[in-house]
């Protein structure tokens, strides 16, 4: 079986690095702190935003078949972490020749008035969605170049086992409602909206890396037809069995105050049009040419009540 770097153990990288050591593969972490090993999975410490560690990082990927990145630097730091970090894991790919795998997100489109597709011009103006295209494009011309093997797996907002504090159906929606109580959301609860379920999105991470004609492009990960919130959250509160939950929407004036004292409510004014208007992605050109699909989404909702049932019962 072959190697694979990770670079990454959030969410998505956690569940890619398991999946991958699942299926019998060497799994190298790379995380800024590192962590103690887990069956099938290497962990080491690197700073990929330091030029030294970006160094260190080509000699962690030699012989790798592939780099796959799902780091992501805390959002304040977005416009000056991104750019060393993207220079680090081309320079890997480039010095190793492992096909380098980018996670990335919906940013770069900006604000649309139709389904998302991987054909739409990347033309946000706001500073996340600009750098975050700019990672890509990079990554593309040096593919294009032939100077590197790169893909990019783009996912909407993140959901499923796994995702906590920053889902906007994780932490701040289900401990809520398996308590019975209402829950409070960012924007229009009645908006149609994407949601990528995390196992979709490392089963796709791991399927790009293999196939030679994915490489040079990006991919919408395979989801769900778009479901608002409250839609989401009558779901879940259905398989939680604690009976209907009301979902309000937070009152600008609220959101304004909290933002004083949260950089993430700071930072997420750029993107509030993902909430406040449909924002639904089409995935249909994966699904065309690649065996991934969309896990039904009444396994999506009762894996993740369940998962969020064990993590309260852990947590007490």
């Amino acid at each position: 079986m072959s190697l694979y770097v990770v670079i990454g153990f959030g969410p998505a990288g956690a569940a890619t690095a398991r999946l991958l050591a699942e299926e019998g593969h060497a799994v190298r972490v790379v995380t800024k702190s590192g962590r103690s090993p887990e069956p099938g999975i290497e962990h080491i410490a690197l700073d990929v935003t330091d030029g030294t560690d970006g160094e260190r990082l080509s000699e962690s990927a030699q012989g790798a078949a592939a780099i796959i990145n799902c780091a992501g630097p805390p959002y304040p730091r977005w416009t000056s972490d991104w750019p060393p970090l993207a220079a680090s894991v081309c320079a890997a790919a480039e010095a190793t020749g492992a096909v380098l795998v980018m996670l990335g997100n919906l940013y770069g489109y900006g604000p649309v008035d139709c389904p998302l597709t991987e054909e739409l011009p990347l033309a946000a103006t706001g500073a996340k969605g600009r750098v975050r295209a700019a990672v890509w494009e990079q990554a593309q011309k040096l593919h294009e170049q032939g100077r590197i093997k790169a893909v990019e797996v783009r996912a909407s907002d993140f959901f499923g086992p796994g995702v906590t504090d920053g889902g906007h159906l994780a932490a701040r929606v289900m401990p809520r409602l398996l308590a019975g109580k209402p829950v409070s959301t960012l924007g229009n609860p009645d908006a149609p909206h994407s949601w990528s379920y995390l196992p979709d999105v490392a089963r796709a991470l791991v399927e790009v890396a293999g196939e030679e004609r994915a490489w040079g492009r990006a991919w919408h990960v395979p989801t769900q037809p778009a479901l608002s919130v409250r839609e989401m959250v009558d779901r879940l509160a259905d398989q939680s069995g604690t009976g209907p939950a009301a979902v309000r929407r937070l009152p600008s004036a609220v959101l304004g105050v909290v933002s004083l004292v949260s950089p993430l409510l700071r930072e997420l004014k750029e993107i509030r049009y993902q909430f406040d208007h449909p924002f639904v992605v089409d995935s249909s050109a994966y699904e065309a040419v690649f065996a991934v699909r969309a896990t039904p989404l009444d396994e999506q909702i009762e894996a993740t009540v369940d998962w969020w049932r064990e993590r309260r019962a852990a947590t007490g």
